[in-house]
C-alpha cells in the first residue's frame, strides 16, 4: 500500500502549540510563567514566526518536560 505524497508530507509537520496550550501541557504552569521562562531562556524552544506570535513546537515541549527528571531532592537532572 502505497501512502499519497501529500498523506506523508502533513504526517511529517511538526504540531505546534498557542504559549496557552504549552502551558496547559505541564501541571501548574500559566501562561505569564512561561513568559517569564522565555525571557530567562530557561524554558522551552519557542519560534516567532511574527513579532507578536509565540509558537512551541509540541515534541520540543514534551523534551523539556523529560529533561527536567529527577531522581532526588538533592540531584541535578538525570541523564
Amino acid at each position: 500500500m502505497t501512502i499519497p505524497l501529500t498523506s506523508r508530507l502533513i504526517a511529517d509537520q511538526p504540531e505546534y502549540l498557542s504559549p496557552d496550550e504549552a502551558a496547559a501541557m505541564i501541571p501548574g504552569m500559566t501562561k505569564g510563567a512561561l513568559a517569564g521562562l522565555r525571557f530567562t531562556g530557561k524554558g522551552p524552544k519557542y519560534r516567532k514566526p511574527t513579532a507578536r506570535t509565540v509558537i512551541y513546537e509540541k515534541s520540543e515541549v514534551i523534551e523539556w518536560i523529560e529533561a527536567s527528571a529527577r531522581r532526588g531532592t538533592a540531584q541535578d537532572a538525570v541523564a
